[in-house]
């Protein structure tokens, strides 16, 4: 699986980063994608989050991580989740996040895992 999570902000970009961070099983998988300062500022912007792996227990991970990640902003906030394969394309909102109820937000923590998994190698028929 690689991935990338882009949030609206670069600010958000990092907290997002920070957030994942601190569960030990998704630390080796993670990657801040940053570019480098406009003309006249310091330090690089925080563009994504690139999480690469192939454990199934790390899609399960992420996707739980970034369901609670939404749920705790204060403010709205969108994450967008991009397959450099051409996977299906996952875009979640706080405000949208923080109303569901038990049995939506785990219907769309796996909505999110069935984004995160690698598409399923076709078979040739000869």
């Amino acid at each position: 699986m690689s991935v990338q999570l882009v949030a609206g902000s670069p600010a958000e970009v990092r907290d997002l980063y920070e957030w994942l961070r601190q569960e030990p099983g998704l630390r080796p998988a993670l990657r801040l994608v940053e570019n480098p300062p406009p003309d006249g500022s310091m330090g690089p912007v925080a563009e994504a989050v690139s999480v690469i792996s192939d454990a199934p227990e790390v899609v399960a991970a992420l996707a739980s991580v970034v369901i609670a990640w939404l749920r705790y902003r204060r403010g709205d906030v969108k994450i967008t989740v991009k397959r450099p394969d051409g996977g299906p394309e996952v875009e979640l909102s706080a405000t949208r996040v923080r109303t569901l109820s038990g049995e939506q937000t785990l219907a769309l923590t796996r909505q999110l895992e069935t984004a995160l998994r690698p598409p399923e190698p076709e078979e040739h028929q000869g």
